[in-house]
């Protein structure tokens, strides 16, 4: 008994067997490129991570979407296409970095990374699959060939255009690859701005709030401590901890040191441009004192015999926390 064959076969029999538009193909090819140019060891590093990187926020999401949008070639035109793509794009990945927000992954490389991925890869199918339902006629298709012999014969056929002519356009191209390569330059070498290191402590849940402010002695506490590297450079920081017994003069409305005992001294490297948070905990072994202070040290770090205000006037950054601690008994 012969089998009826469903009308969605045919579309699915032609969706298989279409080979891959150029564009799309090409789409697939900057992604995996660009995956590459991420993660790969010493291209990670290299400006190929920021040329393969930046079309794939700015362009070739929303490129997808006007394929998956527009399949036939009378829909839109090219120029409009190029146009929406930039601006649908422009859209698409802060909506992205919006939705992770609310996730437990949050806004950070992988995440972002994966999410565009899963679109990008989404949308081309999508594409594929709808261009397959439009006859092969009409379907939209980028004339590589017919725009690399429109080049050919602009720059190099001398037959149909005066020699200005073509004088005039190939010095409007070195002009274009001039202004293609100083932006691209722009963007992989950017100027250096401010050089500066934030320094923060939060309290519970990484807030600036419920710090542990009154605590008994021998009493386990913890806060997290944050540093982010604006140095241009990765930075190997130094923190150091104090409890300190500070007492202030109304008649002079000064503050003097009379204690000061280390807590705790580690070392935290910090990548260029990004941020270190970490938990701490410590613990009090006297009621004697009435502040902590947290001391951050870039790779200058004073000998162990300058101390107090000296000390602390010698650090990169510092802060403080005042505290009240009391007694088991």
């Amino acid at each position: 008994m012969e089998r009826t064959q469903h009308p969605y076969d045919t579309v699915i029999d032609a969706f298989v067997l279409m080979r891959i538009p150029r564009d799309l193909l090409a789409c697939y090819l900057w992604l995996a490129a660009a995956l590459l140019a991420i993660y790969a060891p010493y291209l990670n590093e290299s400006f190929l991570r920021v040329l393969f990187g930046v079309p794939l926020v700015l362009f070739i999401p929303g490129y997808a979407l006007i394929a998956a949008l527009f399949p036939a070639a009378r829909d839109i035109d090219g120029i409009e296409r190029v146009a929406l793509s930039f601006g649908l794009s422009i859209a698409i990945v802060p909506l992205t970095g919006l939705a992770l927000n609310y996730t437990p992954w949050g806004i950070r490389l992988d995440p972002i990374v994966t999410c565009l991925c899963i679109i990008t890869v989404g949308l081309c199918l999508v594409a594929q699959y709808r261009r397959a339902r439009v006859p092969e006629n009409e379907r939209f298709t980028v004339p590589f060939q017919a725009m690399r012999q429109a080049l050919f014969d602009e720059f190099f056929k001398k037959s149909g255009s005066s020699r200005t002519d073509r004088i005039l356009s190939l010095i409007l191209l070195i002009a274009i690859i001039a202004a293609v390569v100083t932006t691209a330059y722009v963007i992989i070498v950017p100027k250096e701005g401010e050089k500066f290191t934030e320094f923060f402590i939060l309290g519970d849940n990484q807030k600036a709030a419920d710090y542990p402010t009154t605590f008994l002695v021998g009493t386990n506490n913890s806060l997290y401590i944050g540093i982010g590297n604006h140095e241009y450079r990765t930075v190997n920081y130094t923190v150091e901890t104090y409890l300190l017994n500070m007492s202030f003069d109304e008649t002079t409305n000064t503050t003097s040191l009379g204690a000061m005992t280390l807590l705790d001294r580690f070392t935290v490297p910090v990548p260029d441009n990004q941020t270190v948070v970490r938990p701490y905990f410590f613990t009090a072994t006297t009621t004697k004192f009435n502040r902590v202070e947290f001391l951050l040290f870039n790779e200058t770090v004073p000998d162990d015999q300058i101390t107090g205000m000296d000390r602390i006037n010698q650090s990169y950054r510092d802060l403080h926390l005042w505290v009240t601690i009391g007694s088991l008994h």
